[in-house]
């Protein structure tokens, strides 16, 4: 016996069936009993897969990364915050469901659908620039969503992020107590709600010094990638007009940026200082290491699944968190 032998048998289609299965209260009560008997009278037991929507708990939480930045997972920041959160929710009982943002199938169902058709306890969004609108249904939806770098506004839904008008304020207050007056900002392009909050508060804080906010030290890379903020800076150095210190928004920009001073042979940081964020590992290691702004990965990942495991558990009201972010002091920035 199957699924579709039992619908046969009641007269009915095997949508309806799976409705039944999965208690949907959309079904008649005289039509629910008829393939009810009949599963009871045959001995049909549901599959496992079955069982799972007659009890809406698959133990599958779905991830997405929204938007084209992050589709190929290969952000350090990201892949630490992911792993950290497959670390404490596989501690809790789930399993992770990766979504791609390509053609689902041929019938070009979107997250809400895919996660409705996988029947996933809850969402992960890890955020990109250019969100798909499908991904605002998502978190408009029923399904408890939590949001890394991206705000959610759903019922069902919460985000994490670092405290990125802070991370803006630790850096001008580090540069102005080390002396240095004036100081550009390497951001990207294209609209990000992320640099878009540190590009703010960077200016805001060079107000509150009493700093000089200056349009051309404001520079703008195509991507986050090291090879575009190389570029970016390239073009700052050919005007010949450079500040004393550059905050990149992303060690990746950073890392470019530092190759394009060192190829004009500006010393770092005698001629110009240089702070990035994130604090991937890979800051220790450059020459000199970077000074930068420590996002909390390892926090961000396992609150994320913490929260998650009780919202879908109903155990908490979702919610916005700011991480606390840290100023992590070296060679390219230092103390003077």
């Amino acid at each position: 016996m199957n699924i579709k032998s039992i619908a046969k048998m009641a007269g009915v289609s095997v949508a309806t069936v799976s409705k039944i299965i999965n208690n949907y209260s959309d079904i008649g009560e005289e039509t629910k009993q008829r393939v009810l008997k009949i599963m009871e009278e045959t001995g049909y037991k549901p599959s496992s897969s079955a069982k799972t929507l007659a009890t809406k708990k698959s133990n599958l939480i779905g991830v997405v990364f929204a938007g084209a930045l992050n589709s190929d997972l290969n952000h350090p920041f990201f892949v630490s915050v992911i792993n950290a959160f497959k670390k404490q929710i596989g501690l809790l009982g789930y399993d992770l469901l990766f979504f791609s943002n390509e053609t689902f199938f041929d019938s070009k169902e979107d997250y809400w659908a895919r996660c409705r058709h996988f029947q996933v306890d809850g969402c992960i969004i890890i955020a990109g620039d250019e969100v798909e609108a499908s991904v605002h249904q998502l978190d408009q939806s029923d399904i408890p969503c939590i949001g890394i770098d991206i705000p959610l506004t759903g019922n069902n839904s919460a985000y994490i992020m670092s405290d990125n008008a802070k991370i803006s304020a630790k850096v001008v207050e580090h540069l102005y107590m080390n002396g240095y007056r004036e100081t550009g900002f390497l951001g990207i392009e294209r609209h990000s709600e992320v640099v878009s909050l540190r590009e703010q508060a960077f200016k805001e804080s060079l107000r509150t010094f009493g700093l000089p906010v200056n349009p051309d030290w404001f520079i703008y890379s195509k991507d986050f990638d090291e090879e575009s903020g190389y570029q970016a800076m390239k073009k700052l150095i050919a005007t010949g007009r450079l500040p004393k210190a550059m905050f990149a928004v992303t060690d990746l920009l950073a890392f470019g940026a530092m190759r394009a001073m060192k190829e004009h042979r500006l010393k770092i940081p005698e001629d110009m200082a240089l702070i990035g964020c994130d604090d991937i590992d890979a800051c220790q290691y450059t020459d000199p290491a970077l000074t930068t702004v420590k996002q909390d990965k390892e926090k961000i990942g396992k609150l994320a699944a913490i929260m998650l495991y009780d919202m879908i558990n109903k155990q908490i009201e979702p919610s916005a968190i700011l991480i606390e972010p840290e100023m992590v002091v070296r060679q390219s920035c230092g103390v003077r």
